[in-house]
């Protein structure tokens, strides 16, 4: 079917709804790359007028990727809920829009609509919606999630403590850990991006983690970033392994390219249930994802590279995911050339995951070549906590030694806690306020008053 709009004098034409979903995107780089953007900002703008008439309905029958071919289009399909999707079954995508963001739509009815949403619908009422809209309508929907704590309630924000090392040197690790630990860091989880897949390398970093856990009973996660193939060989040998990870994307072709197939992410979550080591939940998966992942592999389709990516969560929403990780500008310029591009992309990911019902976390991040810098990131992360991003990440310095990008740090953490009074999970937030880091307010203690817990645990770490 195809879709046309007139502006003045001038008609637009669009062959079908994967071109006019990539024509009415915001200008990046990765859909110029693609040869999918529009040519011209009024060609985008016939796009978003074109794309505001088009019945919720259309993309139950118009599949971007066929149904045959790929198998997340399949598992969009297969569990989509007629019955959710019926209390807006007769809106546009501009009604969608204006629905959303009218005072009387709540939480609730956002809750009871989600099973009723497909990727597409929900990438294409984005399209239409400015920074502002992406976050009043993001902040309407938190999604909770359970494992030794509790992560997205309103008026919460967790930590992600990445302490990574170039070699994946115990002692350094264990350092940068620490070092996060005292800043009030760590409550999403405690998770290494492993430098090498060694088995018996990623089962060292898991023990030692789960070791200080157990010894100062702290109520958080651990999680290694090896390829979800390992992390069912380290549970097949007894690993003490909490959270499941794989990086995902929204096609078949590029989750190929990863070496996994919902399968065998089947397969991982099973593996990860039958270990029981929850307490106050059973939310297990972690997945990381990123626009321009199925563009870099060649395996997008020509659908442009947010409703790619927004695919991607209804693969994440199968598997009931603890977190979810939209590592923002982490692939490059080439598919988010500037600070201005990363930061559309992370409100639109954020508020795409929560309404699809994804807990959903981001690495706001860029890479030393593109046109961004930690003004940007100060400015992202301030959006993001007003909009009730789950997590974000705490990194030493904000410059991760290992994987060579920049990050936010422990302070910047601290930061906008301060100014947007936001809390911790409560569990950790109890167990920081009994360990004397952290007063009952959520405020850092005196490094006087942490060191008796600083000293024995760097005797304990083998650390001077």
């Amino acid at each position: 079917m195809s879709y046309t709009e007139t502006i003045g004098s001038r008609t637009y034409r669009f062959a079908d709804l994967k071109t006019l979903l990539a024509k009415a995107s915001p200008q990046r780089s990765g859909d110029q790359l693609a040869g999918v953007a529009a040519a011209s900002e009024e060609e985008r703008v016939a796009a978003k007028m074109a794309l505001a008439q088009v019945p919720l309905r259309t993309f139950l029958n118009e599949a971007l990727i066929p149904y045959e071919s790929d198998e997340v289009t399949r598992l969009v399909i297969d569990d989509h809920s007629p019955q959710a999707f019926a209390e807006i079954a007769h809106l546009t995508v501009g009604d969608f829009r204006n629905w959303l963001l009218s005072s009387t739509t709540d939480a609730d009815a956002l809750t009871r609509i989600t099973a009723g949403l497909t990727p597409e619908m929900v990438a294409a009422v984005s399209k239409l919606m400015r920074n502002q809209d992406l976050i009043a309508a993001a902040r309407k929907r938190p999604v909770v999630t359970r494992f030794r704590n509790t992560v997205g309630l309103p008026g919460h924000m967790s930590v992600r403590l990445q302490p990574n090392h170039p070699t994946d040197d115990v002692k350094g690790i264990a350092a940068s850990m620490l070092d996060g630990l005292m800043y009030g860091c760590g409550d999403a989880m405690i998770g290494i991006n492993p430098a090498s897949d060694n088995l018996a390398a990623i089962t060292t970093l898991l023990v030692m983690i789960d070791d200080f856990r157990q010894r100062y009973q702290v109520p958080t996660q651990s999680c290694v970033l090896t390829h979800v193939t390992n992390t069912i060989a380290a549970i097949e040998k007894g690993a003490p392994v909490d959270l499941v990870f794989q990086s995902i994307a929204g096609t078949e072709k590029a989750n190929a390219g990863f070496g996994i197939s919902l399968a065998l992410l089947q397969e991982a979550y099973e593996a990860g249930l039958s270990l029981k080591r929850g307490t106050v939940g059973n939310n297990l998966m972690y997945f990381e994802t990123g626009q321009g992942s199925a563009l870099s592999a060649n395996a997008h389709h020509g659908v442009d590279q947010q409703t790619c990516e927004v695919r991607a969560y209804a693969v994440a929403r199968k598997f009931n995911p603890f977190l979810v990780n939209t590592v923002v500008g982490f692939i490059g310029p080439e598919y988010l050339y500037d600070g201005k591009q990363i930061t559309r992309a992370g409100l639109e990911d954020h508020f795409c995951g929560k309404l699809l019902g994804v807990p959903m976390g981001c690495d706001i991040c860029y890479t030393n070549h593109a046109e961004a810098d930690q003004d940007d990131m100060d400015n992202l992360l301030t959006l993001l906590g007003v909009a009730g991003i789950n997590f974000i990440m705490g990194i030493p310095g904000a410059d991760d030694v290992m994987l060579n990008y920049q990050s936010t740090s422990f302070h910047d953490a601290l930061y906008v806690r301060d100014v947007l009074g936001l809390r911790r999970a409560p569990e950790f937030e109890e167990w920081l306020e009994s360990m004397q880091i952290t007063d009952a307010r959520g405020a850092l203690l005196s490094a006087s008053t942490q060191q008796p817990l600083l000293e024995g645990a760097r005797d304990w770490m083998g650390i001077a």
